[in-house]
């Protein structure tokens, strides 16, 4: 039997340390059997689960790592907590025997800081991405997608894509038929529509307040459904095109017209979650020339279709 041994320490995130132990623990072989085994352990005989709400005591040590086929790495509430030396050594020797490992939303900290995901592309939640990518230039951090499989390690986003790359791994193991029938189990679709950039709020690059471009920003933002060229943006701020585009990358980090498409996409989204409008009439509303154009768009920013993401997203008194 595959043996997964789940690895908690301080301050570990419950949702993340749950997961995959129901997870794991849902799979069944087509004559019945339990697929994996799944173990629980820690470095110490007690830790904290994030928040103080409970404590765990683990069944077992650090040596369930060398004895385990996969090991998971759930997130703690401090992401950049250092490392246990002696966890660090088990993981690496775990991995030098080509024991799969995997991590959980911020659990990818615990993974980057043994080495072993560096020259690798891996990710985590969307909020942390940057700081991973700054604490560890090695990796290339990747915030739009809910898992990464670079074969022996793996990464997920946060929270509910704990479940998508479980029930990859499962797929990968025994099939489609297992992993199919732990997802419907785990009330989760096996594979899910869209990556982590579906639920990224896509902020506007900022302008600093009394900033000559405030006034535009708003002018832009207001009247986002209208067909601008660059000259008449240029014209209505008071300056050249070549001026106009030189104080947009220095007070917004972008051009123009990439600002306003950006605006356009967050127009479009409130009006996915909030109006029962078909998509050809939000895409007019939103100032994009035609359905398509407007699809190509958003699915460019948002990693998904506006239908999958007004399914997703939609308030149900809307």
């Amino acid at each position: 039997m595959h043996t997964v041994a789940v690895l908690a320490l301080d301050q570990v995130i419950p949702f993340d340390l749950s997961a995959p132990v129901d997870t794991f623990g849902w799979a069944r072989l087509p004559d019945g059997r339990e697929a994996y085994e799944v173990r629980v352990c820690s470095a110490a005989p007690e830790v904290r689960a994030a928040g103080g709400a409970f404590t765990v005591r683990a069944p077992h040590g650090l040596e369930a790592l060398a004895e385990a086929g996969t090991i998971i790495l759930p997130g703690q509430a401090d992401p950049t907590a250092a490392l246990p030396p002696d966890v660090a050594d088990a993981l690496r020797a775990a991995a030098a025997n080509g024991t799969r490992i995997a991590s959980i939303c911020v659990g990818a900290f615990v993974l980057a800081a043994t080495g072993l995901l560096d020259g690798l592309r891996a990710t985590t939640h969307w909020v942390a991405a940057r700081q991973l990518a700054e604490r560890h230039p090695g990796i290339t951090v990747d915030p739009n997608v809910l898992y990464v499989d670079n074969g022996q390690f793996l990464t997920s986003a946060g929270a509910a894509a704990a479940m998508d790359m479980c029930l990859h791994m499962i797929r990968k193991d025994h099939g489609s038929a297992v992993a199919a029938q732990a997802a419907r189990m785990s009330v989760m679709p096996l594979e899910r529509e869209g990556g982590q950039a579906q639920f990224i709020v896509h902020d506007l690059p900022p302008a600093p307040a009394g900033t000559t471009l405030e006034p535009v920003l708003h002018w832009l933002e207001d009247n986002c459904d209208r067909d601008f060229t660059l000259e008449q943006i240029a014209a209505h701020a008071g300056m050249s095109t070549r001026t106009l585009n030189r104080r947009f990358r220095e007070q917004t980090g972008t051009t123009p017209l990439q600002w306003l498409h950006r605006a356009r996409v967050r127009r479009a989204q409130h009006l996915l979650e909030t109006t029962p409008y078909p998509v050809e009439h939000i895409a007019a509303r939103a100032g994009f020339g035609s359905p398509t154009a407007f699809r190509e768009r958003f699915r460019r920013v948002v990693g998904t279709s506006p239908r999958a993401y007004r399914k997703a997203f939609r308030a149900t008194r809307a």
